[in-house]
């Protein structure tokens, strides 16, 4: 079955519906997981571990003692140790009063520190190995390009000029020379628009010149979700042949026409496997990180291009698919919370943070286009959820950690009412966080 025309129309609501709460179900899930796992290796008794919340649906007690159940409300979860009042982990000093020594070893209040931080800290540690496992799926996958600039197959353009093929390694572009595959990027990307480029190759042995399109062609490599281009269905493949009546033979040449309407409308004339069509787009602003973690506003209407070709692909070994899958949540973790930090600080606009609504939708956007990009956003998401719950908020995993730091300098926790008073603020702070992300969801566009 074709995933995309499961949800075809970027995603009924209720498909949208279907794919968030799937996705959350695994972060979550995963989340809690991390909290019981690495309680019970510490000690630490774990009676409850809920997905969702509410009524439960089903439930069963493993040997372990721990109830495992499904709840109604599948927007969340949580592990309740033994000795905890409620989901939030406060401490029950009623129930705390009538445990024995060896049981209040199992409690969270009564494990050692480095027992309740390791608990605690595990949960964002699993968001993050989660997002670390997806990236590494999607290498393993994909492969990683190979350091020279073999063909390994060539997306189909209505442009004129002879073929390349696969296996063809090109040599040179417009005579300047390619001996790897960074430096075809680099011919390429500088290459001025144009509607045929010499391709110099080595084909089996034999050197020849071809005629053949712009390296980086009108071509749609992907389409992000919440844009007007997932909106308008433009699917990727697409080759854009003009926009607002200009002839479009580089893709390079596209972001200049769309800024230059300043968020009119954009039309575009496309071609899709041997059929013209017609689109209409109404740019979106966006704020777009730089590498330099500053932000750059612009109007966008949410493609990204492709190259000609497909650069032959090897397997990765196993450290070096690590690092990348490392490297990889790090760049989307450093401009997630450089987007926040600019947000804060007035840089960009406050719509930039999204809700559960906002969510929702980039999820149903991602899954109508394909598993790949889904499964890239779900990656994302545990990553923001794993770095929302470090901030030091009570109610928080973060809040959790600076109390066991104020335990740790000070020689005691804080105070119960103190306590149950931090925790009553950081619940407010989060219900306003929430209630702010869902305005954004119904009122920014």
């Amino acid at each position: 079955m074709d995933f995309s025309a499961l949800i075809s129309g970027a995603g009924s609501f209720v498909w949208i519906v279907v794919f968030f709460v799937s996705a959350l179900a695994v972060i979550v899930a995963v989340h809690e997981f991390g909290h019981y796992i690495v309680g019970r290796w510490s000690g630490i008794h774990a009676e409850v571990f809920s997905l969702g919340f509410g009524p439960v649906l089903v439930s069963r007690r493993d040997r372990h003692g721990t109830k495992w159940q499904l709840a109604a409300i599948p927007v969340g979860g949580y592990v309740k140790f033994l000795g905890d009042k409620d989901a939030a982990s406060s401490p029950d000093s009623g129930a705390m009063a009538g445990l024995s020594d060896a049981e209040r070893r199992m409690t969270m209040p009564g494990a050692p520190l480095w027992a309740r931080a390791a608990t605690v800290a595990a949960g964002p540690v699993f968001n993050f190995i989660l997002a670390i496992v997806v990236y590494v799926g999607m290498i393993v996958y994909s492969g990683v390009p190979t350091d020279l600039p073999v063909v390994g197959s060539v997306q189909a353009t209505p442009f004129a000029g002879e073929s390349l093929q696969p296996g063809d390694r090109i040599v040179a572009i417009n005579g300047v020379e390619t001996p790897d595959l960074t430096s075809f990027y680099k011919v390429g990307g500088d290459l001025p628009a144009a509607a045929t480029v010499t391709y110099r190759v080595d084909r089996a042995g034999q050197t020849m010149e071809l005629q053949g399109p712009h390296p980086f062609p009108p071509i749609v490599g992907s389409v992000h979700p919440q844009n007007a281009a997932m909106a308008a269905g433009i699917k990727a493949g697409d080759v854009i042949l003009s926009a607002n009546g200009q002839p479009v033979t580089a893709f390079s040449e596209l972001p200049a026409i769309v800024e230059a309407t300043q968020g009119g409308p954009v039309a575009l004339h496309l071609w899709r496997d041997g059929t013209e069509l017609d689109m209409t787009l109404t740019p979106n602003r966006r704020d777009i990180p730089k590498e330099d973690g500053k932000f750059e506003t612009r109007w966008l209407i949410g493609l990204s291009g492709g190259a000609l070709i497909n650069p032959e692909t090897r397997r990765a070994g196993p450290i070096e698919t690590l690092n990348l899958a490392v490297k990889q949540a790090w760049f989307v973790s450093k401009s997630s919370l450089s987007g926040l930090w600019h947000v804060v600080t007035g840089a960009i606009s406050t719509c930039n943070i999204s809700g559960p609504i906002g969510m929702a939708e980039v999820m149903g956007d991602a899954a109508s286009s394909g598993p790949a990009v889904f499964l890239g956003m779900l990656a994302a998401l545990s990553l923001g959820i794993g770095l929302l719950n470090l901030f030091p908020i009570p109610v928080l995993d973060g809040g959790h950690l600076v109390f066991f730091a104020y335990e740790a300098l000070f020689g005691r926790p804080p105070a119960e009412r103190v306590l149950g008073r931090l925790m009553l603020v950081g619940l407010i702070v989060v219900l306003g966080f929430m209630a702010f992300a869902i305005s954004n969801d119904l009122t920014c566009s």
